[in-house]
């Protein structure tokens, strides 16, 4: 009874809006503090999220998550293609060329790819903006990015030139490049880095290109269905003491940095909702100063310490949640139409590159909104406690 006494009465100094003008601000405020804090945590959250999830689809969609230094003529063992995370693997060349149109010249990463592997597993079928997908063995043909045929003035149909030093040889004028001419049958356009620096071929005829045969010069690639889950792999891979080189070597210190500035910017907005929190420290406070002939009266009619506390837990949980409830819902819906608000409000934080990425995860969230609970929770403990400490006979003496 005197629970459900203590609920009541605590939802009534929770909702009141009498007595001191200056309390009642104080509540408003740490409510809004709350929901501005956790609206803007939720809406930033989802734009680093998003970004990395851009960042790692344009990079890692095209980039090997794993190569294993084990020629393809020995097979892998059942206990790496049977992890659950890998999605599949195929034979692999990579080397350094130039390629050569008749307009420039340019340094390329060379790879030689699996067409129906790289096709299904990588990101290039996705971002494919003009010509065709498959690559024919012994018709070298290639797939370059729209970064890199820009600045080569090519488009599909086009013949260049590619050059690779790792299989020159020496005559009499002196010592000569590997060189053939490929067909540009695709452009893909990943929006990455990677656009100017990869040319795609089939495997046959890059290892024509290098003068050897593919089971003397590829490697296992391995594709992962998420790249960021790559340390199980890389578990099994050093039990079976297996070399590899995965993609965090190339790529790891970009997503360390992202996820860096993602961590400090929910510490500062973090830091925002603390400062609310200590908002609702200085508004219990005051209650429990002006309600004390209120305490005072119900421990003289017999309420136990504990269910004094607990009116004051629940009145500053309660407008806790209330700021945590708006603040979860402004949140979600500033995340979900931030694009076009920015668009009403004219503000382009990216000119050309389309929509503001958004990627809101509901465990983040959830963790946030716990979070901003058990801030609200912390800080009514010690105006809770300020109150137990009321004494009955002093403070009705002027009464």
């Amino acid at each position: 009874m005197f629970q459900s006494l203590s609920t009541y009465i605590g939802f009534r100094y929770a909702r009141t809006r009498k007595g001191n003008p200056f309390v009642a601000f104080i509540n408003v405020f740490s409510v809004a503090g709350i929901a501005l804090g956790l609206a803007a945590l939720i809406t930033i959250s989802s734009v680093m999220n998003g970004f990395e999830g851009q960042l790692k689809d344009r990079i890692l969609g095209l980039m090997p998550h794993f190569v294993l230094e084990q020629p393809v003529d020995k097979p892998l063992s059942p206990e790496i293609t049977g992890l659950s995370g890998i999605q599949a693997y195929a034979p692999y060349i990579e080397t350094e060329a130039l390629i050569q149109s008749a307009s420039a010249l340019k340094g390329v990463q060379l790879q030689g790819v699996s067409p129906e592997t790289i096709g299904s597993a990588s990101a290039v079928g996705q971002h494919l903006i003009a010509g065709e997908m498959p690559l024919e063995g012994g018709r070298y043909e290639i797939l370059i990015g729209r970064a890199l045929a820009s600045a080569l003035s090519i488009k599909v149909g086009d013949r260049v030139r590619l050059m690779s030093a790792e299989a020159s040889v020496f005559t009499p004028l002196g010592r000569f490049p590997s060189q053939r001419q490929f067909t540009v049958v695709g452009i893909f356009d990943l929006g990455s880095q990677m656009d100017d620096k990869v040319v795609l071929s089939h495997i046959q005829d890059i290892a024509r290109l290098l003068r050897t045969q593919v089971e003397r010069r590829a490697h296992w690639r391995l594709f992962l269905d998420d790249a960021f889950d790559w340390q199980p792999v890389a578990e099994v891979l050093d039990k079976r003491e297996v070399k590899y080189q995965s993609w965090r070597e190339r790529q790891g210190p970009l997503f360390d940095a992202v996820k860096m500035e993602k961590n400090m910017m929910g510490l500062m907005l973090g830091l925002i909702i603390a400062v609310a929190a200590f908002n609702i420290v200085s508004a219990m406070v005051m209650v429990v100063t002006e309600k004390s002939g209120d305490i005072a009266i119900l421990r003289t009619m017999g309420m136990a310490p504990g269910q004094v506390m607990r009116i004051f837990l629940f009145t500053g949980l309660y407008n806790g949640a209330k700021g945590v409830l708006f603040g979860l819902i402004g949140g979600v819906l500033i995340a979900s139409q931030l694009t076009t608000i920015m668009g009403l409000m004219g503000v382009n934080l990216f000119p050309g590159a389309g929509p503001i990425p958004v990627q809101m995860q509901p465990a983040n969230i959830l963790v946030m909104v716990m979070g901003c609970l058990l801030l609200s929770f912390l800080a009514t403990l010690y105006p809770a406690f300020k109150a137990l400490k009321v004494m009955p006979a002093q403070a009705l003496r002027y009464e």
